[in-house]
């Protein structure tokens, strides 16, 4: 029964994209998405059963569901695990993902290939949750391509706008990159232990091995490729350009699925990374320097989808921070929030732009407050919450980040605080610019402003609650997540109780959060700025609001050798080995032809032809035989 249930979670999204395929285009376009929502719904429910049923009796549920490979000594099945871990993660995946295909069925009715983006929806969910649920890291790297793949077709969705295709290209190439560390990695676990199942590699692991290079390059390797998926330096840059999707596509990559795999991937191998604490260190300086360079590219962005991408990939940053510290339980902790709050922001940017009608550009909004009520506060409560305010959601999970890093590395505790601080102003930047002041749009998009229908605003309500309570799965004095994760997470780090010292950070955490409050309403309310167009802003804005020219950098480094060297093989060589072959067959052709005049029918020409040769073998054989004598 187990197994059944545990395969209609897995396969029901599958079921959902094979239905849009198939007869997506037959049915009408509110039939093709509420099939396609259902289908996550359903994976969502028995998510919520096997759940209830772990939380009750604490035994996980490992299901084999055939043999898979078998060389020599190693061995692999093909299973599923539901534990605390992957329960927790299937939670919020298929839930905000159920609210992400709801939102959709209004957000893209319009689109004549709305059944195609169901399908592709729901294909995406279904690798996540192969990644989140496989027993094994080969299981895991299925899902892991998959989404991957569907992350390039989500991306490109609108492929008749070229730019749209380069962004999907980008992040489909980019992922490859980390993938083949990934690969790598595996590989060498794969050597050394003869299994990539997980209970079999913790207990391979804990029982020592003595080759502890190879094992820190194996976690080395892993986490290249949680860098690729989770964009962190130096393969950050596809993410942004992911938001030439449409907006449910970057609300599900960006808040609960594939920028939270390597997040998880990390946290599923916590056993190998806690033996190589230098990779560890590794990850937390990657992490934060993440956190402090996308939120200082934050600070001067104008569409108002970047802000969000952007800010994805600092919270992201910090979330590899805990990991690199050992704090596991504490990074996961964000990732649930950032996906309530997150999921919340983006959707509601998504009915931002759904009213102004395509519009991104925040300069050309402002005002909508009165027009949008359930949009606004919405997203006010959701940015209360990824900027630190007490008592909502982020405010809990983000200051466990930072007294995680001031007890173990008052550097990178600093660097923490400050992209904190820039995340508070840019987020409020982001609200000013867009609810507050005067509007700055056209008249005929001023004239037509209204409410998103219902299907879009319950999603973003939804998930407003959530951006309030969520910090409540893990209170300092309950830790209920900690205690959750106990079997799979045990004794990797100490929980926070609230003493002098807890008190303190909490209230500088909360003081930076409000001083860059203070400073955006400074420059945006009261002195009612508005960013300049692109060629008015100069100097080291020009450098920030051009993302520290990184893109060119790669395109310079990379882009352009990889150019010139298939130019150089398309115009010179290719066409000098062409010449070759060709010449070939021509000395053949040519050949042919003389020897083709040979055959022209004259039967005196053929008689002297065989005299000549008669007379040269029987020369031939005089020759040998009086050699030989």
């Amino acid at each position: 029964m187990e197994t059944n249930l545990a395969l209609v979670l897995l396969l029901s999204p599958f079921v959902g994209f094979l239905f849009n395929v198939f007869f997506g285009k037959k049915v009408s376009r509110n039939v093709s998405g509420a099939i396609g929502t259902l289908t996550v719904v359903v994976s969502f429910l028995l998510s919520i059963c096997f759940f209830a049923q772990l939380n009750q009796n604490g035994k996980p549920f490992e299901i084999s569901l055939f043999d898979w490979i078998q060389v020599s000594n190693f061995k692999l099945d093909f299973g599923i695990l539901l534990d605390q871990l992957s329960l927790l993660w299937l939670l919020f995946v298929t839930g905000i993902g159920s609210l992400i295909h709801l939102y959709s069925i209004s957000y893209m009715h319009d689109d004549e290939n709305m059944h195609k983006f169901f399908a592709y929806l729901n294909l995406f969910v279904f690798f996540m949750i192969t990644l989140v649920v496989g027993s094994n890291l080969l299981v895991m790297f299925i899902g892991w391509e998959g989404v991957g793949l569907c992350s390039y077709l989500l991306i490109g969705f609108w492929y008749k706008n070229q730019p749209y295709n380069d962004a999907a290209k980008k992040a489909f190439i980019m992922n490859r990159i980390g993938d083949l560390g990934f690969l790598i990695g595996m590989f060498i676990i794969a050597a050394l232990f003869s299994t990539l199942n997980y209970s079999e590699l913790r207990t391979a692991v804990s029982a020592g091995n003595e080759n502890t290079v190879m094992l820190g390059v194996a976690a080395l390797c892993l986490f290249i490729g949680a860098c690729g998926k989770s964009a962190q330096l130096p393969l950050y840059t596809w993410l942004p350009d992911a938001m030439a999707g449409p907006t449910p596509v970057s609300a599900l990559i960006h808040a609960a699925t594939m920028v939270t795999a390597g997040i998880f991937m990390v946290t599923r191998m916590n056993f190998l990374f806690d033996i190589t604490p230098d990779v560890q260190n590794i990850i937390a300086i990657v992490g934060a320097a993440t956190a402090l360079v996308a939120a200082s590219i934050g600070l001067l962005q104008n569409d108002i989808k970047k802000v969000l991408a952007y800010s994805t990939v600092s919270q992201l940053g910090l979330m590899f921070l805990a990991l690199g510290l050992g704090a596991y339980t504490v990074a996961v902790f964000h990732v649930i929030t950032h996906a309530f709050f997150k999921a919340c922001l983006f959707l509601g940017s998504g009915s931002v732009i759904h009213g102004l009608h395509g519009e991104q550009d925040m300069r050309k909004m402002g005002g909508l407050r009165k027009a949008m009520p359930i949009t606004f506060w919405t997203m006010m409560i959701s940015t209360l919450a990824i900027a630190g305010i007490f008592p909502f959601a982020g405010f809990w999970s983000k200051d466990e980040i930072l007294m995680v890093a001031f007890e173990h590395n008052k550097v990178l505790w600093v660097v923490a605080s400050i992209a904190s601080i820039m995340t508070a102003f840019y987020m409020f930047r982001l609200m000013y610019l867009t609810f507050f002041k005067e509007f700055r749009g056209t008249e005929e998009q001023k004239h037509h402003l209204h409410e998103s229908p219902s299907l879009i605003t319950i999603p973003l309500v939804i998930l407003a609650v959530l951006a309030v309570i969520g910090g409540a799965i893990n209170l300092p004095g309950s830790m209920w997540l900690n205690h959750f994760l106990e079997p799979i997470l045990a004794a990797k780090h100490e929980a926070h109780h609230l003493g002098q010292q807890e008190f303190m950070l909490m209230g500088i955490a909360l003081a930076g959060a409000i001083v860059g409050i203070i400073w955006a309403n400074a420059k945006y309310i009261k002195g009612g700025f508005v960013p300049k167009e692109d060629s008015q802003i100069v100097g080291f804005n020009k450098t920030i609001y051009n993302k520290y020219y990184v893109d060119e950098f790669y395109t310079f480094l990379i882009v352009k050798p990889i150019n010139g060297l298939a130019n150089f093989f398309r115009t010179t060589l290719e066409p000098a080995l062409g010449k070759v072959v060709y010449s070939f067959g021509s000395l053949a052709n040519g050949l042919g032809t003389q020897g083709k005049k040979l055959h022209n029918g004259n039967i005196g020409l053929y008689l002297f032809a065989f005299v000549i040769g008669v007379c040269a073998i029987i020369t031939y054989l005089f020759i040998t035989t009086k050699t030989v004598q």
